[in-house]
């Protein structure tokens, strides 16, 4: 099945939406250092800063940690995620389709994509990752055509260099009975 007979499909239909942990979420005025423990406790590779209605007003990753906190020599413990933060970041509806935010991650280079519901709260968090088991398929099955077509072209070379082969193992067999 090739990407263009695949048929449409929404972010919730994915099978990994359903089963997907809930996303970290924070204030924008919880401390670096608050939001950076929960991150190593689960192994996230960012928190979702939100507003009081839990609705999306910024993203904080691992490289805005690094960048702005680490590099910057600056106090985790004394700097609120509003000023890291990447603010109004891009936000996917749940009901958007999963081919049209691949494009988008891929074209504007982010990694991490919140995912809300009607009401704007954050649902989860789609990554890299996540796209890239979608297009698995495709991919081997764009090889395997590749393979194909490279077989397929150069099919004569393959039969002389086969014909060649068998000739030499049948003529060795009959110079070694006729010793």
């Amino acid at each position: 099945m090739t990407a263009s007979t695949r048929s449409r499909m929404a972010l919730r239909d994915r099978p990994e939406f359903a089963s997907k942990p809930r996303p970290l979420a924070f204030q924008a005025e919880t401390m670096t250092a608050e939001a950076v423990a929960a991150m190593s406790d689960k192994s996230y590779g960012s928190v979702v800063v939100v507003d009081g209605d839990n609705k999306v007003i910024g993203i904080v990753t691992e490289r805005d940690i690094m960048k702005k906190i680490v590099n910057a020599g600056r106090d985790a413990a004394k700097t609120p995620l509003s000023e890291i933060m990447t603010a109004e970041p891009r936000v996917a509806h749940e009901t958007d389709e999963v081919v049209d935010w691949l494009r988008i991650m891929s074209n504007e280079r982010f990694r991490r994509l919140p995912v809300v519901d009607d009401e704007g709260r954050v649902k989860a968090v789609f990554t890299q990752g996540d796209f890239v088991s979608y297009t698995w398929p495709d991919l081997i099955y764009q090889a395997g055509q590749m393979a194909k077509a490279s077989v397929f072209k150069n099919w004569h070379i393959a039969l002389i260099g086969g014909g060649i082969a068998l000739y030499s193992i049948i003529m060795v067999i009959v110079v070694a009975m006729a010793t």
